[in-house]
């Protein structure tokens, strides 16, 4: 084998993946068919979930202070981020490309071989391994792996040449999106409706906005270059009645409403993640932040399964856990395009959806679904409330001083957090010492209505979501469930 995993597409979704697989110890080389990064940045910032993904891996303090903001929106109507605890609507303007810088930094410092100007030509899976036929800058050449990911995007050359299929709905229409210099323009932050369409304008730099320009009945087009700028500031000028023809465009792309998610996210060795398994409107910014969670939760399987201790069925977990996570993403995505791309037609849905979303129930809902936070996977037996969720950032005491459970995933392994000092929980668990680590503390300032309240011991998997607690009348012993997820003990 010349390595063991190589990924495709060195976007975030390739990044994340690929320091996650090093931090897991697997080798991964990553093609990317690009020899620079574009600079270009559709996201703007991360969700909560996202951002407490980076703090388990020690990554949040390279984007330097990160501002977040308690205001969102859903379908271009305002949610109170706030009636969630510890929710907000993300970091804000930190740039796409920033993000990937920070992502390729950590993946090379990690030991991950990222190859530009790499790209992939063909695959064969070969029932005990995959073969990649790439074309590099000095001609072509083979690789061998256990396994191929694909994260080349909503065009995936992976998907196709795997056989995945990718069933969903084409896109209805075409909208702009640029960042131009010199405008002035009035801000209009969570997108206003107009006669005709919608528009949207944000601050991101001195003098800088972000623009999105969505024309209704504009049929879409497959381009093969960016729209020109006169094209957009014709577009802004109908909607608007204001002229932006005089500023500097810094990038412009155009885009569509495409619903589409690949039918499964494993077929043999090769795998899916990110845009190559699901392209959706971008609404809300939830594309990116749902790319790099579905490679925190393939990272440490596929590294199990390359260590040789995954148990069974781990690595199909990640088809399970995450497909339902894909289709809820493209459901309220497409949901959201309804409020705020149709016409007056859709005015009473909006007038009712805003007089539910005041009511606190409304609105926590809401924010869970698009903020990544509500997500629960099938843990097993039991009905503690945090069984499946993911765990949040809390600050604890522990041997030689205080840390956070952030800071005890920063390894990438699972975590056994004992609050009680239970000898036999330790010993129970000292099998698995060289895959979970045991860590015994307390709440830094306990509260009554935190999630670790009334928990004697919580079992953490790297990816931050709980697979056990206790006391749960209705769970499972903890060696069935370190069996289930970390595999058999390498000590009896």
């Amino acid at each position: 084998m010349d390595t063991q995993v190589i990924v495709v597409g060195a976007g975030p979704a390739g990044l994340m993946l690929a320091g996650e697989l090093r931090t897991g110890g697997a080798e991964v080389i990553v093609l990317e068919r690009l020899p620079e990064p574009t600079g270009q940045s559709r996201g703007l910032g991360f969700t909560a979930r996202t951002m407490e993904v980076f703090d388990q891996r020690g990554l949040l303090p390279r984007f330097g202070r990160v501002e977040t903001s308690d205001r969102g929106h859903f379908g271009g109507l305002p949610l109170d981020f706030s009636v969630v605890r510890g929710a907000h609507y993300g970091a804000k303007n930190i740039s796409q490309a920033r993000t990937e810088a920070v992502l390729e930094e950590w993946a090379a410092e990690t030991g991950a071989g990222i190859r530009r100007g790499h790209e992939l030509t063909g695959l064969t899976d070969l029932g005990d391994a995959v073969e990649a036929e790439v074309r590099g800058p000095d001609g072509g050449y083979r690789l061998r792996a256990s396994y191929l990911v694909g994260c080349d995007g909503g065009r995936s050359g992976v998907r196709g040449a795997a056989g995945f299929g990718f069933p969903g709905a084409d896109a209805t229409t075409e909208m702009f999106l640029a960042d131009v210099r010199g405008c002035g323009i009035r801000p209009r932050l969570i997108g206003e409706t107009v006669p005709g369409g919608m528009v949207m304008a944000v601050a991101i730099a001195e003098d800088v906005d972000r623009i999105i320009v969505c024309e209704r009945g504009t049929p879409p087009r497959r381009r093969a270059e960016p729209p020109p700028w006169r094209e957009v500031a014709d577009a802004w000028q109908r909607l608007t009645g204001e002229s932006i023809h005089h500023g500097t465009p810094e990038w412009v792309s155009a885009f569509g409403d495409a619903t589409r998610q690949a039918d499964a996210y494993r077929r043999g060795r090769v795998l899916l993640a990110g845009d190559s398994a699901h392209i959706h409107l971008p609404a809300g910014g939830q594309g990116m932040n749902t790319s790099v969670q579905d490679s925190v939760n393939l990272g440490w399987k596929l590294a199990a399964e390359a260590a040789g201790w995954a148990p069974p069925g781990l690595l199909d977990s990640y088809h399970t856990e995450r497909h339902p996570v894909g289709r809820r993403l493209l459901t309220n995505t497409r949901a959201q395009g309804l409020l705020f791309l149709t016409g007056e037609e859709m005015a009473p849905m909006r007038e009712v959806m805003g007089e539910l979303m005041a009511y606190d129930d409304v609105a926590r809902h809401l924010v869970g679904m698009v903020s990544g936070l509500e997500i629960r996977y099938d843990m097993g037996p039991g009905r503690h409330p945090l069984l499946g969720l993911r765990m949040p950032n809390q600050e604890l005491v522990a041997e030689p001083g205080k840390t956070t459970t952030a800071e005890l995933l920063h390894r990438g392994r699972g975590v056994l957090l004992d609050l009680t000092g239970d000898a036999a929980l330790r010993d129970a668990a000292e099998p698995w010492a060289d895959r979970i680590g045991v860590v015994t503390a307390e709440p830094h300032a306990p509260d009554p209505d935190g999630p670790l309240a009334g928990a004697d011991a919580v079992l953490v998997r790297p990816d931050g979501h709980v697979a056990w607690a206790s006391p749960d009348p209705a769970r499972q012993d903890l060696p069935t469930v370190l069996r289930r997820w970390f595999g058999s003990p390498r000590r009896p």
